[in-house]
C-alpha cells in the first residue's frame, strides 16, 4: 500500500466515478484502476462496488475512508514540514471568485501570497457567484469566494471579509446636495442593477426585502454583466447604482462619480470562503487559506 492508491481511493470515492476521479489526478483511468487493483489485493478486501453509472463504497470501503483521509493529511503535513527545512514550498491552487474579490480584493492578496510562496503556481478564475459554487460543487477549483453564502451537503462555507456597499450617482444628480436619501427615494431614481445571480444583487435584494421592499419596486434602467460596465453608466449619468465600495474607489477619489448615504438601510455584507468540506487538499490550499485569513496580512496588502 502506497499513498498514491491512497489518494486513488479517496478521488474515486468522492466523485463516485473512476473516470471522474482520473481527471482530477491527471491520470488515465486504466491507471486510476490499477492503483485500485493493487490496494485492493494488498489488503485483500474490494472496496467498490461497480454499477452502470457510478462506484460506491463496500463495506470495507466505508472502513477505509476515514483512516484513508488522516493518513494522506499526515502525509501532506509531513511532506510540507520536510519541504519547508529544505527551502521548498510548492505546489498548484485553483481560485474561484465573484466579481468584488475576484476583481478588487484576491489579485492584491495573490500578489503577496506569491512574495512569501514563489513555488506556488496560483490561477484566478472569475465569474458569478452561481458558477462558483457550480466549480466548487464539481471540484473544478480549489476554493471559491462568493458575495453570498452557500447552502447544502459537502459544502463548507465560512465569512471571510467585511465589505460595504454603497449608493453612487453622477455628480449632478440632486441627491448629491442633501448627500443622503431616505430608503424611500430609491423608488425615485433609475437604478442600474448587475445581472441576476450576481451576488451583489442578490445581497441587495435581501437587503430590501428587511425593508418591505423589492428590486420591482425600484425604477429599472439597465442590468449589466460586470460592476466597471455599471460604474461606467453612472458617470455616464445614465442611473444610480448599489456596489462594493472596493470597486468605486478610484472613482469617488477622481470625483467621477459621488456616494449618497441611504438612510434606514444596513449596505455592510460578507465575502465567504467556500471549499468541499470532504477536500483531499494539500499544502498550497492550506498555506493560501492560513493567509488570506490572517487580519494583519489583509491590511498589509489591501489598505494602501
Amino acid at each position: 500500500m502506497n499513498f498514491k492508491q491512497i489518494e486513488a481511493f479517496l478521488w474515486v470515492a468522492e466523485m463516485q466515478s473512476f473516470t471522474k476521479a482520473a481527471r482530477q489526478l491527471y491520470m488515465s483511468q486504466p491507471a486510476v484502476s490499477f492503483q485500485i487493483k493493487a490496494l485492493e489485493e494488498d489488503l485483500e478486501a474490494d472496496l467498490f462496488q461497480r454499477g452502470d453509472k457510478k462506484v460506491i463504497l463496500t463495506e470495507a470501503g466505508r472502513l477505509l475512508y476515514p483512516e484513508a483521509k488522516k493518513m494522506l493529511r499526515h502525509y501532506h503535513k509531513i511532506k510540507a514540514g520536510l519541504d519547508d527545512l529544505r527551502g521548498l514550498k510548492t505546489g498548484t491552487l485553483v481560485v474561484g471568485a465573484s466579481t468584488i474579490p475576484g476583481e478588487y480584493v484576491l489579485p492584491l492578496l495573490i500578489g503577496g501570497f506569491k512574495e512569501a510562496y514563489p513555488g506556488i503556481r496560483v490561477t484566478l478564475k472569475v465569474a458569478g457567484s452561481g458558477l462558483v459554487t457550480r466549480w466548487v460543487r464539481e471540484r473544478e477549483i480549489d476554493l471559491g469566494i462568493t458575495g453570498v453564502p452557500v447552502e447544502g451537503d459537502g459544502i463548507e462555507c465560512s465569512p471571510w471579509m467585511q465589505d460595504e456597499m454603497v449608493l453612487i450617482v453622477n455628480p449632478s444628480h440632486p441627491w448629491v446636495k442633501s448627500g443622503a436619501i431616505d430608503i424611500s427615494e430609491l423608488k425615485t431614481s433609475v437604478m442600474i442593477f448587475r445581472e441576476q445571480g450576481s451576488g451583489t444583487r442578490r445581497t441587495l435584494e435581501k437587503k430590501l426585502e428587511t425593508k418591505g421592499l423589492s428590486l420591482e419596486d425600484i425604477p429599472h434602467g439597465m442590468e449589466l454583466g460586470s460592476t466597471r460596465a455599471v460604474i461606467t453608466a453612472v458617470e455616464a449619468g445614465l442611473g444610480v447604482s448599489i456596489v462594493s465600495r472596493c470597486a468605486v474607489k478610484d472613482a469617488l477619489e477622481l470625483k467621477r462619480i459621488s456616494e449618497v448615504k441611504v438612510q434606514g438601510l444596513d449596505l455592510n455584507r460578507s465575502l465567504y470562503l467556500i471549499k468541499q468540506n470532504q477536500s483531499i487538499g494539500g499544502f498550497a490550499v492550506e498555506a493560501f487559506c492560513n493567509f488570506i485569513n490572517n487580519g494583519e496580512i489583509c491590511k498589509r496588502f489591501l489598505i494602501k
